[in-house]
């Protein structure tokens, strides 16, 4: 039996500027909090390794949590937000190639043919879900924490739920459906084990559990 506990990064300079800064971006004097009230909730958690995405902010989260409890840190580009268009970087979120990107991300997303310039679409999405979950299957610890991001996490669950019949249209009405919170904590479970009586290895447990925000 394994646990994978999932953690959004804390509130960035992306989340609340007016800009998309992209991988580089820091996380806010308020997500550094968000962090550290994270970071004193994984004192209670069985945490054996942290995995972080390699953007910035998900690994300023990562250390603000290693740094409290002592577990050591490793990074992975499987766990990185979906890749936007390069080119956005930098630019404001009304600048009209931005928002026209956000709204084919929706309407299109189903579009197995549907690219914007070097943006990841739905079949690299899919992908690099079922790569990441691989990736954690194959680990030798039982109790994983990975910092990550909102909308690749809903993917994961999308992926965990449908796994190779998952199409676009119910990928995109998951991300939509499943919001995730700063530092919001998901937990899932992988039992593959021949005496395991559910059908599928990997459930959802729970999700989006910000609790140790309350007083925040």
């Amino acid at each position: 039996m394994k646990r994978v506990y999932f953690v959004r990064h804390g509130e960035s300079e992306t989340n609340v500027g007016d800009r998309h800064i992209g991988p580089t971006a820091a996380l806010t004097e308020k997500g550094r909090k968000q962090a550290s009230f994270m970071a004193r909730r994984a004192h209670s958690l069985p945490i054996d390794i942290i995995i972080a995405s390699t953007m910035t902010r998900a690994q300023e989260t990562a250390g603000i949590i290693a740094a409290e409890i002592g577990i050591p840190i490793e990074s992975s580009d499987l766990f990185v937000e979906r890749i936007h268009p390069s080119a956005q970087r930098g630019r404001l979120k009304e600048d009209p190639d931005s928002k026209l990107y956000e709204k084919e991300f929706i309407e299109r997303f189903a579009d197995p043919a549907w690219r914007f310039d070097d943006a990841e679409n739905f079949d690299d999405l899919h992908a690099r879900a079922a790569q990441a979950l691989q990736f954690l299957e194959s680990r030798p610890e039982d109790h994983i924490l990975v910092v990550s991001h909102g909308i690749f996490m809903s993917i994961l669950v999308a992926e965990i739920i449908m796994g190779e019949k998952l199409t676009g249209s119910e990928c995109i009405r998951i991300i939509r459906g499943f919001y995730m919170d700063n530092t919001g904590l998901t937990e899932l479970e992988y039992d593959a084990s021949p005496a395991s009586r559910w059908p599928l290895p990997w459930r959802l447990r729970i999700w989006n559990d910000h609790s140790h925000l309350a007083d925040s």
